[in-house]
């Protein structure tokens, strides 16, 4: 196979601007298929703007995003978007819909067949840790927010899209239920083989699930590589991060009495 072949996303002298404000500048970033990387960083750091260009929710202002070697330019915005799996920290569950049928969402608008959409919705079920025949028939409201994020990545995944994209799925939960999500994810990513781009502002669920990082910082893409590559980075914005792994370490909080 060719190099380009095991590309899944590049980005390639990508910038975004809205309003006059520039959002991302000179964005060169190259995801490699069945990888996880993370993108890190702050509030307002470009992070999810650069997850949205992938799905071509927004088009660059500048410079090519390509997915599969072809442009977004190129893609039907439809059949992109059905290649791709969307985890959001809302979840965008339909209320109105159950649990099988927010799962089975994408597939019924693939035309699958009846059965195979029933099947499907219940391997998904059994993937995520929800047993089917007691959820399958729930609602969102009747469900936890574990639960619900839990029916998120599964109907993300429900199509078999090649690519995932990830936006702070588990950001609103508590620690403990999201500790249990991270491990279950990074189970789930070692079976299915996905390429995965997550976003998220806590280093300790970067350091968890990726296998590369990229710090972003004020639109930038500052630093990108490895756990222990992160560690070893002089980069300030690197540095105010690894300070968050071991605050106390750190003396951040004054002296124990």
């Amino acid at each position: 196979m060719s190099q380009s072949s095991e590309i899944a996303v590049e980005f390639r002298d990508v910038s975004f601007e809205i309003n006059d404000r520039q959002i991302l500048t000179q964005l060169n970033l190259t995801i490699d298929r069945g990888e996880t990387i993370v993108l890190l960083g702050r509030s307002g750091s470009g992070k999810t703007t650069t997850l949205k260009l992938i799905d071509r929710l927004l088009m660059p202002t500048t410079g090519t995003v390509l997915v599969d070697d072809r442009s977004t330019n190129d893609w039907d915005p439809i059949k992109l978007r059905r290649r791709v799996g969307y985890a959001i920290q809302d979840i965008g569950l339909f209320p109105h819909f159950n649990v099988s049928e927010n799962i089975g969402i994408v597939p019924s608008l693939e035309k699958w067949q009846k059965h195979r959409i029933e099947a499907r919705v219940y391997e998904m079920l059994n993937l995520v840790g929800l047993e089917p025949e007691v959820f399958a028939h729930r609602y969102p409201h009747q469900l936890s927010g574990g639960q619900r994020q839990r029916v998120g990545v599964a109907r993300a995944l429900a199509a078999d899209p090649p690519i995932l994209l990830m936006d702070e799925p588990f950001g609103a939960l508590d620690p403990i239920t999201r500790l249990e999500l991270q491990r279950q994810f990074r189970h789930l990513q070692t079976q299915l083989g996905k390429t995965v781009v997550f976003v998220t502002h806590d280093i300790q669920e970067a350091f968890c699930l990726g296998t590369r990082i990229g710090l972003m910082y004020e639109g930038n893409l500052v630093f990108l590589g490895t756990s222990a590559e992160f560690l070893q980075s002089q980069h300030p914005e690197a540095r105010a991060f690894i300070a968050c792994l071991n605050p106390w370490e750190e003396g951040q909080f004054g002296s124990a009495h």
